[in-house]
């Protein structure tokens, strides 16, 4: 019984991992993406609209 539990516990911590390396992987592969079509275009950021002041700002990652 022992032996159940730990594999459980193993399998969840993987699982868990597992997620959570495919969610940088995809948040790594968007920024190259943006990184790349901003080098295409010549521009150097992406502006986005402050709501509190309305003034434009280049975007964070």
């Amino acid at each position: 019984m022992p032996q159940l539990l730990f594999f459980a516990i193993v399998g969840i911590a993987a699982y868990y991992g597992y997620r959570s390396f495919v969610r940088e992987a995809e948040r790594v592969t968007a920024k190259i993406k943006r990184e790349r079509q901003q080098a295409a275009d010549g521009t150097h950021g992406t502006l986005v609209k402050d709501p509190a002041t309305g003034e434009y700002r280049l975007a964070k990652d």
